[in-house]
């Protein structure tokens, strides 16, 4: 499968000519580690419809070169926007890290991300001024999250980077004895500076904050950005006059349909099982779309097969 294109030129920019409040907030990640951003935003905004977009083929994106995470991330970011979406939601601190700037120079709409409302809502948490953030190694590598600190002097950062999280995380497994040793050996470092707040610095880590609060203690406030990315989410909405207006009960969809699509670029099989999991039933039906560079797909539509219900 050959990667996907991505224009750079100013001319080949993807731009919405028309955006209604009844378009869907667009949310990007390399997996399911996204869900938990897109649970958020529907348990705050419960009337929104999402186009959530999954990297699978490319799952994780962590260990790759940041040129080549900025390339898959603009792809799936530009097939969001010929969706029509009214606003992204780049819900993976790698992608972050790697293309913000030129998303938010490349759409028309606006671009939120996670790290910053994390950074927040841990700058305000912490009582002893010592965070920890835990990351995959690009997102650690990349010093997102210190320059994003650099306002908060008297904070005492440090930081980790945890390898293996993420390949568990999309196999399932987030609990039982290699996930406790694996959280032990990662999380030592953040132990040992005392750290009283730990920023979860990966959409995957909040699946995992059984484990990590065990080691942790509780002692250590766990910062996930979905709540916080979810608060800006409503508020960019509401200052663009964007927040989707509630159905009458008529208009509703019945109970059992989901109004939500999900793509994948890569097997939707695992994906499904895990969404079913994390998010419910309505994940049931996976719509695949390609990444070798062609066309874009019509809004509402999904190349090739979707993921049996099983």
């Amino acid at each position: 499968m050959s990667d996907p294109i991505v224009p750079d030129s100013a001319d080949q920019q993807r731009r919405l000519r028309h955006v209604t409040t009844e378009a869907p907030i667009g949310i990007f990640d390399s997996g399911v580690g996204g869900l938990t951003v897109a649970r958020a935003i529907l348990d705050q905004l419960p009337h929104e419809q999402i186009v959530y977009l999954a990297d699978t083929a490319h799952v994780p994106y962590g260990p790759k070169p940041i040129a080549d995470v900025r390339r898959y991330a603009l792809a799936g970011l530009d097939r969001l926007v010929d969706q029509g979406v009214k606003l992204l939601v780049i819900a993976c601190n790698s992608a972050a890290a790697a293309c913000l700037h030129d998303a938010r120079e490349r759409y028309d709409v606006s671009v939120i991300e996670v790290i910053r409302p994390a950074v927040r809502r841990a700058a305000a948490a912490t009582r002893n001024g010592r965070i920890g953030v835990i990351g995959t190694p690009l997102t650690i590598s990349s010093k997102a999250y210190v320059d994003a600190f650099a306002a908060a002097p008297q904070v005492r950062l440090t930081t980790a980077a945890c390898p293996q999280f993420v390949d568990f995380v999309e196999r399932g497994i987030t609990s039982g004895r290699a996930m406790l040793g694996l959280a032990s050996a990662y999380l030592e470092p953040l132990q040992r500076a005392e750290v009283d707040t730990l920023v979860l610095g990966c959409t995957h880590y909040p699946l995992l904050a059984g484990v990590i609060g065990l080691v942790m203690g509780d002692g250590v406030t766990l910062v996930s950005s979905a709540d916080e990315t979810a608060k800006e989410v409503y508020r960019v909405l509401v200052e663009q006059d964007l927040l989707r207006p509630d159905e009458p009960p008529a208009n509703r969809a019945p109970a059992g349909h989901d109004r939500h699509q999900y793509l994948v670029t890569g097997d939707p099989v695992p994906f499904t099982r895990l969404a079913r999991r994390f998010v419910g039933p309505g994940a049931a039906a996976v719509g695949v779309i390609d990444d070798t560079g062609q066309p874009p797909l019509p809004p509402g539509q999904a190349r090739a097969r979707s993921a049996p219900c099983d």
